[in-house]
């Protein structure tokens, strides 16, 4: 699986993670890592 970094969001509050070209937020760092995560399962869409 690819490398996942998470990092504060400056002038926000909670986290985000990036990996692949796809950015999600959380309320925490651990919240952030499970919706990329959930976001890496997901199959492409065709087109």
């Amino acid at each position: 699986m690819a490398k996942i970094k998470v990092f504060k969001i400056r002038n926000r509050k909670g986290y985000a993670a990036i990996c692949c070209n796809n950015i999600t937020e959380g309320n925490t760092p651990a919240a952030a890592r499970e919706r990329m995560e959930k976001a890496l399962k997901r199959k492409p869409k065709k087109g």
